[in-house]
């Protein structure tokens, strides 16, 4: 074969692909760049089978090749799925929030209003025997005392008698008062002047006056009282006025004294009280006792504190209710203010003798003599003319043991003067009784 340039036709082999335009001359020399040879290695170019048609070849003058190997995630591509949950979690969240908001918002802004089940107001009055109403009777009747002077001040309790102003109090209450002022439920609250008082009951009444509407209250009968009744007491316990408490009679006829500040024991009181469990605290002194009919039954009076330490002084005693509260009994109280109200005085009632109080036997013993060398049984007094003598020792009053001075003059002083009484004396070991007709004495 020569070297001269053959001018037939091209081998069908190197034509290129129908969708490829032929080379044009080359725009800076004018010349027609070669066309390559086609691959005719059996390998890489089979021929194509018969009436197959012609794959793909391999194009020098394309833009990419046609397979592209995957060599991992180029920058920019698409986040992992993890990503995309969280992004769409906190996109949720945010927009649970601003829902939240919105319907909050939307909720302040309309005009529906947010209202609870509740029961309808009840107008009905309470049973006139049931605590609520025993109050509501009783509270207008009622009055707080603040007190000042002796070097002090206090607060007690008190119950109107009568339209004339007269209010029943404790004596322990105004005692050393120079000033008073009596407070009633409705808030009023006025100037009052001591009437009278007397330490041996530990009663007292002050009087108000250009007061109108004055609600007195019922006074009921102390003899009708029975263990187990259940009562109501109003008071300031601790300057908290129209303070409404309730208990039962725990016990009648209990023997208390109370005071005893003063040498000469003219502060003493002695009451046959009625004791009650309905809490009774310092500020309820003079409050009404009530019973089921809102009657006056007593007048709350003292109460019975814990005991002290060892040393007497003991910062944690109780000084408060602990169940154990006294009153003076409403017919004792009644025949005291009566007296108060007419006199200024009240009169105790008396068996003309001086008792021995540091005896420590059962009973009351008259003493071998009396104050100053005075006969202790007072001559043609109540007690020799039903023929008590020296060392004698009552045992009982009306058939009720007693068992010391204290409670013999307790006993007596729960009844009138002129009234019968029956004592029991022991006299050379043996007993018999006596019929006494009591006497009378001026109280303090």
């Amino acid at each position: 074969m020569s070297d001269s340039q053959q001018n037939g036709p091209a081998p069908t082999w190197w034509s290129r692909p129908a969708a490829m335009p032929e080379p044009g001359p080359d725009a800076d020399t004018g010349r027609t760049p070669p066309v390559p040879a086609p691959d005719t290695d059996p390998v890489t170019d089979p021929d194509p089978a018969p009436g197959s048609a012609p794959g793909p070849r391999y194009d020098p003058w394309a833009t990419g090749p046609l397979q592209v190997v995957d060599q991992g995630r180029a920058p920019g591509a698409a986040p992992a799925l993890w990503r995309l949950a969280v992004v769409g979690a906190i996109i949720a969240l945010l927009a649970g929030c601003a829902g939240g908001y919105l319907g909050i918002l939307a909720e302040r802004r309309t005009s529906t209003r947010l209202e609870l089940p509740q029961a309808a107001a009840d107008a009905k009055d309470r049973a006139p025997d049931s605590v609520a109403g025993i109050a509501a009777t009783a509270l207008p009747g009622v009055v707080t005392l603040h007190v000042s002077g002796g070097g002090g001040s206090g607060t007690g309790t008190g119950f109107v008698l009568d339209d004339q102003g007269h209010i029943l109090t404790n004596n322990h209450v105004v005692a050393d008062a120079r000033d008073i002022t009596v407070t009633f439920s409705t808030g009023e609250s006025v100037r009052a002047e001591l009437v009278g008082r007397d330490g041996g009951y530990d009663l007292a009444v002050v009087k108000v006056s250009g007061v109108r509407g004055l609600r007195p209250l019922a006074l009921g009968n102390s003899e009708n009282v029975r263990v187990g009744d259940p009562v109501v007491a109003i008071g300031a316990p601790f300057d908290l006025s129209n303070t409404v408490t309730s208990g039962i009679i725990s016990a009648t006829g209990r023997p208390i004294t109370a005071g005893g500040g003063k040498r000469d024991g003219s502060d003493i009181s002695y009451v046959d009280a009625l004791q009650t469990d309905a809490p009774i605290n310092p500020g309820n002194s003079g409050g009404p006792l009530l019973d089921s009919r809102a009657h006056v039954i007593g007048i709350n009076s003292a109460i019975r504190g814990a005991d002290k330490g060892e040393d007497g002084d003991d910062p944690t005693r109780q000084s408060g209710s602990i169940g154990l509260g006294f009153a003076i009994p409403v017919n004792q109280g009644k025949r005291v203010a009566e007296e108060l109200i007419r006199t200024g005085r009240a009169t105790h009632p008396v068996i003309g003798v001086t008792l021995d109080m540091e005896y420590k036997g059962d009973g009351a013993r008259v003493d071998a003599k009396g104050e100053d060398g005075k006969p202790s049984v007072v001559a043609d007094g109540p007690g020799a003319r039903a023929g008590i003598r020296p060392g004698d020792v009552i045992t009982k009053v009306d058939g009720v043991r007693v068992h010391g001075g204290d409670e013999l003059i307790i006993k007596i002083r729960a009844h009138r003067p002129g009234d019968r009484l029956g004592l029991t004396v022991l006299r050379d070991g043996r007993e018999r009784t006596l019929d006494v007709v009591l006497g009378s004495a001026n109280g303090s």
